[in-house]
């Protein structure tokens, strides 16, 4: 049975003008995250879509249930539909939502633009994937919680306050061919690092940029950590990501 979604964990949609902006959150996460730069969006004039991935925004258990698979077709399924009804879409993904803005520009080289917020694009180290494979061997479900890696004073992810290792590990699969394809990506990309992540670290982006076809710039937030999208760099996150955004669309 599916849980109640979280109070700011709903799913945000904004019918605007003829450009649109596709809005990806990060793994154990949930649309309140993105809801500052979905809102932003909508105020600029751009349709906007903001999913709530599968297993998200409700309870841990909910998240237990899903795998990459099914976070990959709802991505790419809100693509179709909302270049179905724009004249050019663009993609923002934060986390695994940069892995899914990565993996739909990957299968559709429709994708007018993507902006990247401390993406997760690549597998961690074999030795990260032994250690989850010794923990899930031993009958462990849950580790600690990934959410809330903030520098703004008390600032709080809603987030679930652990991560669950199987669907971690099928994040991890999934990322292979994420990170093989990264080549794929022709359409233009903003890359937003933080200097300091305690979630993802800094090498996702340098495959990022070694990597994609397409042209792509890199700036560096020196004032905020991995949820960089409410942290002390929002206003140039925000400011950084639709000058951009107004280029490609």
């Amino acid at each position: 049975m599916t849980s109640d979604v979280l109070p700011g964990a709903e799913p945000f949609s904004h019918h605007g003008g003829p450009s649109g902006v596709l809005v990806l959150h990060g793994f154990t996460g949930n649309p309140s995250a993105m809801r500052p730069i979905a809102t932003f969006a909508a105020a600029k004039g751009y349709t906007v879509e903001l999913p709530r991935l599968p297993g998200h925004g409700t309870s841990v258990d909910d998240l237990m249930t899903t795998t990459w698979s099914d976070w990959a077709e709802t991505a790419e399924a809100a693509y179709d539909e909302l270049a179905s009804r724009c004249d050019r879409v663009a993609i923002v993904g934060l986390s695994m939502g940069g892995a899914l803005t990565a993996y739909v520009a990957e299968q559709r080289d429709s994708v007018a633009g993507c902006v990247f917020i401390n993406p997760l694009v690549k597998a961690p180290p074999v030795e990260m994937l032994e250690g989850l494979e010794a923990l899930l061997a031993a009958g462990l479900e849950t580790i600690d919680s990934i959410g809330s890696d903030i520098k703004k004073e008390g600032g709080l992810e809603s987030s679930y306050d652990a991560t669950p290792l199987v669907p971690a590990k099928s994040l991890f699969d999934g990322l292979v061919k994420v990170h093989e394809n990264l080549h794929l990506i022709s359409a233009p990309s903003l890359l937003l690092s933080s200097r300091e992540d305690h979630v993802v670290t800094s090498d996702n982006g340098d495959d990022l940029v070694a990597m994609v076809s397409g042209p792509i710039e890199r700036v560096w937030l020196e004032n905020s950590y991995h949820v960089a999208t409410v942290d002390n760099d929002q206003a140039l996150v925000e400011s950084l990501a639709f000058d951009f955004l107004a280029r490609v669309l």
